[in-house]
């Protein structure tokens, strides 16, 4: 049966949507600084919009097609599903809405960030730091709401919740998480192309910088004069931030999948002593709960970063809001994992005839 705890998953990553958007809406609000800085800016985030258009208008037509052909299979398989396609869709447009988000804000706080650096070393700090956090918790977030909410469909889609024996929660607990899986698949797809695509328009753009600026003219690469240097800043956004934004939600969201495989076969082949707090469920819910608590604690190392204006030290803020949400995960983890998972098991090999613990 679901437990209602489990819907406090999902929880967890609309506050971390909720944090990007206030983020993003006060990054925004800062200064841009004088009309050529702005005329500049205004270059760069035209030409990122028009890549990533471009990029998503031909792979959605790849996702469609990919979507029709796992629909088709899952619906011939045997102990597979129709919805596998479902879970690929929302997978890619998981995928494709992280390098997104990142790629929209970072273009924002680039020149914002320019601009207080020429004055303030601290606000140069904060607004550089809130761009960068706004991708980061868009990947986790829509990570941890994308994949809890197709468990919590899926579940009630198969009866995970009025299953009759503990076997026939296990078998279906299996066809739900092969389900899922899609959604792993979905976004590695257009990490694929988000990466490789965006990597190599950025290469060509800086190699074309060069030949242009210090080869035939004889000027710096990032010159004023040097007309490549929009096609290389537009590179260094599609690859560096919507490429990567796309390759770490991948990454992301895969790990937590290969764990909940994990810990289900787990709990289907050991035998858990006294102390699962949810059963046979524990070791599914494990990773995603683990997911939800490293949004918060993540949430509260970015507003220990803080730097003083007067020999402040850049490293050492950030240093502070790192380890500081570290630690608190690792306290947290304890907890968890301790209410979780039992103190001891067993295993009843057949082979040996032998009990382990």
């Amino acid at each position: 049966m679901l437990n209602n705890i489990f819907y406090l998953i999902p929880a967890a990553g609309l506050l971390a949507l909720l944090f990007t958007y206030i983020k993003s809406n006060w990054v925004t609000k800062q200064e841009v600084g004088d009309e050529n800085m702005a005329r500049i800016a205004g270059h760069i985030a035209e030409g990122a919009m028009a890549f990533l258009r471009a990029e998503y208008k031909t792979l959605s037509i790849f996702v469609i097609l990919v979507a029709i052909l796992l629909a088709f299979q899952g619906h011939l398989t045997e102990g597979s599903s129709y919805m596998i396609a479902v879970s690929f869709i929302v997978g890619a447009i998981c995928s494709g809405l992280a390098g997104f988000i990142g790629m929209k804000v970072a273009t924002k706080a680039n020149v914002r960030t320019t601009n207080a650096a020429r004055t303030s070393l601290g606000k140069a700090l904060e607004v550089a730091f809130s761009g960068g956090s706004v991708m980061g918790l868009a990947v986790v977030g829509l990570g941890i709401l994308g994949l809890s909410f197709l468990f919590i469909l899926f579940g009630w889609q198969f009866d995970l919740h009025s299953q009759a024996t503990e076997a026939d929660t296990q078998a279906v607990l299996g066809l739900v998480i092969t389900v899922i899986t899609g959604f792993s698949f979905g976004a590695s797809s257009i990490a694929l192309f988000a990466r490789v695509g965006g990597g190599i328009y950025t290469k060509a753009a800086d190699v074309g910088a060069d030949l242009v600026g210090k080869v035939e003219a004889g000027i710096p690469e990032d010159h004023p004069l040097n007309p490549a240097t929009i096609a290389d800043n537009v590179g260094d956004n599609v690859g560096d931030v919507a490429g990567m934004g796309a390759d770490l939600f991948e990454s992301f969201v895969g790990s937590i999948i290969g764990a909940m495989v994990l810990g289900a076969v787990f709990f289907s082949i050991f035998e858990a002593d006294a102390g699962a707090a949810l059963g046979g469920m524990s070791g599914v819910y494990l990773p995603l709960m683990l997911g939800a608590t490293g949004i918060i604690t993540s949430i509260i190392g970015t507003l220990l970063v803080r730097i003083k204006e007067e020999g402040g030290d850049p490293q050492r803020a950030l240093n502070v809001g790192e380890f500081g949400s570290a630690i608190l995960m690792a306290i947290a983890f304890y907890f968890l994992i301790t209410w979780l998972l039992p103190s001891s098991w067993s295993y009843n090999d057949p082979l040996y005839g032998r009990v382990f613990e």
